[in-house]
């Protein structure tokens, strides 16, 4: 049988309590890791327990009133008012008390690849690069090349980022950009085009969190090869004289992560490492979350048009979410990194599915 609401909430208290004595202790700063992974949780629990708090003092200030309103009637008024407001705060501590997302707080690896479209699927992956490097900096995250493979007229045919927070938030980059794995079909006249006509093109995303040195998964040396090369720039152009780029080969399951944009072999051998570790721990998670359920976020497999999670219309300045049927005309803006109100949507449609799950008998 499951613990009572109270008793959880209590249990939660307490968690946050040890956090903060934990937290205060210089030593624990000595591991970066592990003081990064407790400042999340820290960070997780605030709102709850900060709703907690009011709601035990809305409780105790409703009793006081009402013991005072039998010696002067002023007070009920006072104890009325305080009633109406324990309702909002219940609810507010019944969503915060669902389970999240664990990785929340984490940080983002995200990839972006053309597909079906040749030079215009490039030149897209490229939009939606911009965009969502756009939407970092509003956010205030820092943005991370690791590799890219740019196209000829200027967009890219493959890169991977890595997109961070700058301090712990159980809000951090992937309870925002979890939503973007998938197929972007864009409808638009490509630059190519000399006739005028709307062509129908498609680039792949994919995210997952960037667990990195917190990964639970490890990695064989034997299982990998590491092939170096030279780091190139726009078009092929060698940018390095030595073979400082690095690409690792998961050989048990084909995983390939290059990257070149530090400036030795040794930094770039890291980067790509903890790559591959957020990767294989991605690939675990969601094989285990597979079995348990029929139903998964759709990633993507194929950069195919049919698999598409939105669609991004260019004569008619419309965005499109397929998945909660989200519409807005203001395509310009979210290309410019305006997209809030695409994930708003997206994170509300979760948050009701989480309460549904949860109120849903056993």
């Amino acid at each position: 049988m499951s613990s009572s609401p109270a008793s959880a909430v209590d249990t939660l208290v307490d968690e946050y309590a040890e956090l903060e004595t934990r937290l205060a202790d210089p030593a624990v700063h000595t591991d970066t890791a592990l003081a990064r992974r407790l400042g999340r949780r820290y960070a997780e629990l605030g709102p709850l327990v900060a709703v907690a708090r009011d709601l035990a003092a809305a409780r105790s200030d409703e009793t006081a009133a009402r013991e005072l309103a039998a010696e002067d009637p002023a007070f009920g008024a006072e104890a009325d008012e305080i009633a109406a407001r324990i309702p909002d705060l219940e609810t507010r501590l019944a969503e915060l008390l669902v389970p999240r997302d664990p990785h929340d707080g984490d940080d983002v690896v995200m990839e972006v690849k053309s597909g079906e479209g040749g030079e215009e699927s490039a030149l897209f992956a490229g939009d939606l690069v911009r965009m969502y490097q756009r939407f970092a900096e509003r956010r205030g995250w820092k943005v991370e090349v690791l590799d890219a493979v740019d196209s000829d007229l200027g967009g890219y045919k493959d890169i991977t980022m890595i997109l961070r927070s700058r301090t712990p938030s159980p809000d951090g980059v992937w309870s925002a950009l979890k939503f973007e794995g998938g197929v972007h079909r864009v409808q638009r006249v490509p630059v190519t085009e000399s006739q005028g006509r709307i062509h129908t093109s498609a680039a792949g995303v994919l995210v997952y969190p960037d667990t990195g040195e917190d990964a639970e998964v490890e990695i064989d040396e034997n299982d990998i090869r590491v092939d170096v090369f030279r780091s190139s720039g726009h078009g092929g152009q060698s940018v390095n004289t030595t073979d400082s780029a690095v690409r690792i080969t998961h050989l048990p399951t084909g995983l390939v992560v290059s990257c070149q944009n530090e400036r030795s072999q040794l930094q770039n051998r890291a980067r790509a490492m903890e790559v591959l570790r957020s990767r294989l721990q991605a690939l675990h998670e969601a094989e285990q979350a597979a079995a348990a359920s029929a139903e998964r976020k759709l990633q993507v497999r194929t950069v195919d048009r049919s698999e598409r999670i939105r669609t991004y219309n260019f004569p008619e300045n419309r965005i499109s979410d397929h998945r909660v049927g989200y519409k807005a005309h203001n395509l310009s803006t979210v290309l410019d990194g305006e997209l809030d109100d695409v994930v708003a949507a997206l994170q509300k449609a979760e948050r009701a599915e989480a309460m549904s799950a949860a109120e849903a008998p056993e």
